[in-house]
């Protein structure tokens, strides 16, 4: 009994050992300088994508011929 007490609770420290080691390894990576200056360009990249099709429509639409009679 003793065997197997001792068995379980090795196991036991054994899965929450693995547990907290790839928490540990999963924060340091999300917080990453890198990966904030990535989001921050995709986001600037996508304001100036929309920026740029919004004025190009604008000019389409002032260009447009106005419908003969």
């Amino acid at each position: 009994m003793t065997t197997v007490m001792v068995s379980v609770v090795a196991l036991v420290a054994l899965v929450l050992a693995v547990v907290v080691f790839v928490n540990r390894r999963d924060r340091n990576r999300l917080s990453s300088e890198e990966d904030a200056t990535a989001v921050h360009h995709a986001g600037a990249d996508q304001h100036r994508h929309e920026a740029e099709r919004h004025l190009g429509s604008g000019i389409t639409a002032r260009n447009v011929n106005p419908p003969s009679v």
